[in-house]
């Protein structure tokens, strides 16, 4: 069963007195597993596209299901509890609580999930940061940290939660050349390791290179489907019109 499934999903907007059309026509079936790249210019949509498969935006039409459960209709309440126990998000400014210190900042979330002691928490706290090898640095606070750190503990936060969804959006971008690909091999290996799925929005051919599927979107629409054919592509052009639900 695909982990998310969009369907003819449209997002529109009111840019003044204009009516802009951010996503037109969108379906895709992911599958569980996938490390794929949302790929296009500035504007294209894909961010939008990435907002909405986490539940942080909603589409003006159309549907999306995230691990089987349709989210149409929701409640703010209930899309807060789908985000708390279903999908995490790395985000390009790591996002982290500047107070807090790196194992505080990783627990956060995991207040949400009333039914873990505080052990649970900790436990899971400790494992994540020893994942991404930052048990060391537990104390310090992310000005303590470098760039790579941060996003390491970015990460540990996302997996916490024991998200079978990851969302990252422009995860390199405020990231050094070596720094970046050493946090692209470190959620590839997890990726490989434990399954988790996970989801770039990117304009970073780095990713790109990396991921294994690949959508590419221009002007709200997809252009076209990649799939990883050892160190080759292999593009599939849009089948809307065919009828056709891609499956990626």
């Amino acid at each position: 069963m695909a982990i998310v499934q969009v369907e003819n999903v449209g997002k529109r907007y009111l840019l003044g007195e204009q009516e802009v059309h951010a996503l037109t026509g969108i379906n895709l079936s992911i599958e569980p597993g996938v490390f794929l790249a949302i790929a296009g210019p500035s504007g294209s949509g894909k961010s939008t596209l990435l907002n909405i498969i986490g539940c942080i935006d909603t589409p003006s039409s159309g549907r999306v299901s995230i691990a089987g459960r349709e989210v149409s209709g929701q409640t703010p309440d209930q899309l807060a509890d789908l985000r708390a126990r279903t999908i995490g998000f790395i985000f390009q400014s790591f996002n982290l609580l500047p107070v807090l210190s790196a194992e505080e900042n990783v627990e956060y979330p995991l207040l949400q999930l009333r039914e873990l002691s505080r052990a649970e928490r900790r436990e899971r706290v400790r494992h994540y940061l020893g994942m991404v090898g930052l048990s060391k640095y537990a104390a310090h606070r992310p000005n303590q940290l470098s760039g790579g750190q941060r996003q390491r503990v970015a990460i540990a936060r996302a997996l916490a939660t024991h998200s079978k969804l990851v969302l990252a959006d422009e995860p390199t971008a405020n990231l050094d050349r070596r720094t970046g690909e050493d946090i692209l091999r470190l959620m590839k290996d997890i990726n490989r390791k434990s399954g988790t799925t996970f989801i770039f929005s990117t304009h970073d051919r780095r990713v790109m290179n990396m991921a294994d599927r690949l959508v590419r979107i221009e002007d709200g629409q997809i252009s076209a489907l990649g799939m990883r054919a050892g160190k080759s592509w292999v593009f599939v052009q849009d089948r809307r019109e065919a009828g056709e639900d891609p499956e990626i």
